[in-house]
Order: structure tokens, then C-alpha cells, then sequence
């Protein structure tokens, strides 16, 4: 058994250096680049690239829940602020403690030093996970800081309704949000943040998944009458609503020189025209 599977794995490996042989050599012209020669293996066999966006979707969604993973060990043993902190470096997130100005953030390299464990005893005022890949799992990392006052999550792929709704553990202290170009945030998502008393600041610019964001910030702004929406102007969207209106109202309700008979827009009557074709 083990034999035959290591013979298939072989004519696996060497199967796309066999098609590519193949096609060099019945081409007259030059030879193709990498890339030409990866688009025509794709195109010769779909099931294959099935395969090949189901492992994808498959190693993307253990990246997601390994980098969402609940950091209980760091929590027991170095208490709920050295943990936070760890999270958020370990997602190459940045931060800053209450009563400090300086940031722990990550390199280049993703690494970073352990100087935040010298201060267990202080709280997080400011997060800053742009571009990172937590969820609302990863959020039970960091919903003990209490003292959070702005949070950056710009171009978060994976932040969406479930995420928003359990930011309400911040209701008391969250004063700045940043969601803009988050893909999964939608109008129904935005409803959750109606908890977030003390808000005083949200950024929605460039939501994908928001077809009028002017009406969106009129509804948000009546939602958190004491916050100041960016992001989206009023006229942003309405504009495009209302020439499709105009466009669908007149195909369904022609102007009354279009709804008249061609007859009658030529001028002649019947008997004329009877005329006219004897």
C-alpha cells in the first residue's frame, strides 16, 4: 500500500514538468514565461484548480483561527494585560499603555522585544491592528482592557456584524473607531455599535459592502447623535440612486411627445394619410 502510494505521489510530481515538456516542444515560437505556462496547466484542467482554491480556502481559514486562537496560558501566568499585549505583537498589531507615549509594535521581520512585560500592571489605551486577521474570536483576547480608548482596525478582512456587536464591552471607554475598507462590514454591522455611548469618533470610509454611505452616515449620525462620522460624504451614493431613478421612471412612464402615436406627432389625420396611400 505504501509502495503504490509513493509511486502515485511520483507521477503527480512529475506530471506538470511532463505537460510543459510537451507544450515546449510543439510550440515553434518561444517558449512562454512561467506564468503562460501555469495559466494553461489551470486552463487544461479545472478539476485541478479546484483542488487548488479549496486548499487555499483550506490553509487560509487555519492561518485565520490560528492567529485567533485564545491565549489562555500567557492570561494565567502573566495576567490579563501581558497577555493582550502578546496577542496583538503576535498578530503584528501595535499598541500603547495608558499613561505612556510610547508604542510596542513589531519589525519589518514581524518580531518584537518583551519590554511590554515590565509593566503588568498597565492597562491598554490605544490598539492599532490594521491589516491583521483577527476576528471576533481573537477579541476575547483583549476585552479585559478596559481603559481601550481608540482602536484602529483599517482593512481588517475578517471584521464583521459579530465583531462590532461585542465591542460593547468598550461602551464606557472606546472614544475613536477606525473600520474603514473592511470588506464584511455592512449596513446591518454598523447597527451593532448603537451601544458605544461614549464614541466620539468613526471612520467608514471605503466599505465595499455599503452601497449608499451617505445615507449610511445620516443613519449612523441618528444613531450616535455625539459622533463625529468620517469617511463619507451626504452626497455619496445619492447621486448615482437618484440618475437611476430618473432613468427607470422614464422607460416606465414615457413624456407625452413620446407616448404619442407617430401619427400624430407627424401632424397628418387619417383621412390624410389614407390619402397619402391611394
Amino acid at each position: 500500500m505504501a509502495a503504490s502510494l509513493k509511486m502515485t505521489w511520483g507521477s503527480c510530481q512529475r506530471m506538470p514538468w511532463l505537460v510543459a515538456r510537451r507544450y515546449l516542444s510543439a510550440t515553434p515560437a518561444s517558449p512562454p514565461t512561467i506564468m503562460s505556462r501555469f495559466l494553461l496547466r489551470l486552463s487544461q484542467q479545472f478539476y485541478d484548480v479546484e483542488q487548488f482554491v479549496t486548499w487555499s480556502s483550506t490553509l487560509r481559514d487555519r492561518l485565520v483561527r490560528r492567529r485567533n486562537l485564545f491565549y489562555g496560558y500567557a492570561q494565567q501566568n502573566y495576567g490579563d494585560n501581558i497577555a493582550a499585549a502578546y496577542y496583538i505583537l503576535s498578530v503584528k498589531g501595535s499598541f500603547r499603555f495608558a499613561g505612556q507615549t510610547e508604542w510596542f509594535r513589531t519589525n519589518a521581520r514581524g518580531r518584537f522585544s518583551y519590554e511590554f512585560m515590565s509593566f503588568p500592571d498597565s492597562m491598554i489605551e490605544d490598539i492599532d491592528l490594521s491589516g491583521t486577521l483577527i476576528n471576533h474570536n481573537g477579541l476575547n483576547n483583549i476585552v479585559s482592557q478596559l481603559q481601550l480608548r481608540r482602536l484602529t482596525l483599517r482593512g481588517c478582512p475578517e471584521v464583521d456584524g459579530w465583531f462590532l456587536t461585542r465591542l460593547h464591552v468598550f461602551s464606557d471607554t472606546l472614544e475613536e473607531l477606525d473600520i474603514s475598507h473592511c470588506p464584511r462590514v455592512t449596513v446591518g454591522a454598523l447597527c451593532a455599535l448603537q451601544h458605544l455611548r461614549k464614541l466620539r469618533h468613526l471612520d467608514i470610509s471605503g466599505l465595499p459592502s455599503v452601497n449608499n454611505p451617505g445615507l449610511v452616515r445620516i443613519l449612523v449620525e441618528e444613531m450616535l447623535p455625539h459622533c463625529l462620522v468620517t469617511g463619507a460624504e451626504y452626497s455619496q451614493g445619492l447621486e448615482d440612486n437618484m440618475q437611476t431613478n430618473i432613468e427607470q421612471t422614464s422607460i416606465n412612464h414615457p413624456t407625452a411627445s413620446e407616448a404619442r402615436p407617430r401619427s400624430e406627432q407627424s401632424g397628418l389625420s387619417s383621412t390624410e394619410r389614407q390619402g397619402q396611400m391611394q
